[in-house]
């Protein structure tokens, strides 16, 4: 892995963009300072400077130590901060989003909230899955019923591809030894998804509760992101692994993930897929300005900072 300072500068790897602002940064292994209004990532081969108002939200990797000074300056230029594994393939924690616009949740609540348009976005998510079918006018069962069998089918496809034997699904919650290693592997890999579809959505500033196939849960939208790549990529890796070795299937499914993540840019097809989801054809805000208006009646929205107390009208 290269260091900070033999990078190009800044070392940004950047996922999606509205307008100048909206970058992720990934740093790893070094010591993120201040430097006036710029942070600095030091490690042992020298220092790299990066303009804080250029980042949209920070990306720490492991071996990562961030300084008071650095995140206050992350604060006050609206940045954001996720601490994330390698890659991004594990989700820890996560600061403000990359945009102060509100734009992407609230059209992700506004979806949600309508059943109708809550199984249009399930279907579109199908779509995206599975591009060879044509899901319109599909109920919900038949969606589970048809994505559960073509996910069968894979396994036993995977299985055929890289000739090894399969006996089914395994999987008991909180017990990652229960299955078999093959088993191992493909519950390694879902983890990883997971943590991917985690650091994305919390970086958009989208709502992780607010699943549109997935319910119940915290993190319902995001299981139903990294459905999206179940089949692409997810459990062809788990497979090759466990077909080279059952040893350490799911440490070494972890690795080759990482490896994949990047291969396939999948941070960027995340963002342009919640995106297109969610507000297709439209950009988000790009500008670090905050816009604040207020509620009024029939859908209008009004100027804050103003007082409507004696009766003006709109």
């Amino acid at each position: 892995m290269a260091s900070v300072s033999q990078r190009r500068t800044s070392s940004p790897r950047e996922l999606t963009r509205a307008g100048d602002r909206l970058s992720f940064i990934y740093l790893e292994r070094c010591t993120i300072h201040r430097d006036a209004n710029a942070i600095t990532a030091e490690d042992a081969d020298g220092t790299t400077h990066i303009p804080s108002a250029t980042i949209g939200t920070l990306l720490l990797g492991p071996g990562t130590r961030v300084t008071h000074q650095a995140m206050s300056v992350l604060g006050e230029c609206g940045a954001g901060v996720v601490w994330v594994g390698e890659h991004g393939v594990r989700f820890y924690a996560g600061g403000r989003a990359l945009t102060r616009s509100s734009a992407l949740v609230e059209a992700q609540a506004t979806k949600w909230a309508n059943r109708r348009t809550r199984l249009d976005v399930a279907r579109a998510m199908y779509k995206m899955r599975f591009p060879d079918e044509d899901p319109a006018g599909l109920n919900r069962q038949e969606l589970l019923g048809r994505e559960g069998q073509r996910v069968k089918d894979f396994y036993r496809k995977e299985a055929a591809r890289v000739g090894i034997p399969w006996h089914g699904r395994q999987y008991v919650p909180g017990d990652f030894t229960a299955g078999d290693s093959l088993n191992q592997g493909i519950t390694a890999a879902a983890q990883c998804m997971y943590g991917i579809a985690q650091a994305v959505t919390a970086a958009l500033g989208c709502a992780p509760g607010l699943g549109f196939i997935h319910s119940g849960h915290e993190l319902s939208f995001v299981l139903d992101i990294a459905d999206l790549y179940k089949t692409e990529i997810g459990i062809p890796v788990a497979f090759e692994v466990a077909a080279e070795d059952p040893e350490e299937v799911g440490a070494r499914t972890r690795r080759a993930l990482r490896d994949r993540v990047n291969e396939t840019q999948l941070l960027d097809r995340c963002v342009t897929d919640i995106k297109k989801l969610l507000l297709p054809d439209t950009d988000l805000p790009g500008d670090a300005t905050d816009r604040v208006t207020l509620q009024a009646d029939r859908g209008l929205e009004v100027d804050s900072g103003r007082n409507y107390g004696d009766g003006v009208v709109w």
